[in-house]
């Protein structure tokens, strides 16, 4: 996860992320997923979705960890 106010670092930080939120001004900023761009979002409706989407990130994590051990069966 990244968060970063900053429109000029933002971006490269969000790039090595699941889940990226760069500043961007006007009220709004860039939603990356997986390291690319994905959508704009405005500032007001940012934590809530934030949250959401790394909630959304970490269960597809927890279930491939859970198959995995089957998958080597």
């Amino acid at each position: 996860l990244s968060i970063i106010g900053c429109v000029v670092n933002g971006p490269g930080e969000a790039l090595m992320t699941d889940v990226g939120f760069t500043g961007g001004g006007a009220g709004s900023g860039m939603v990356y997923l997986a390291g690319k761009q994905h959508h704009k979002l405005g500032n007001d409706a940012m934590v809530d979705h934030i949250v959401e989407l790394v909630e959304k990130r970490a269960a597809e994590l927890e279930a491939e960890r859970a198959a995995a051990p089957k998958a080597a069966e």
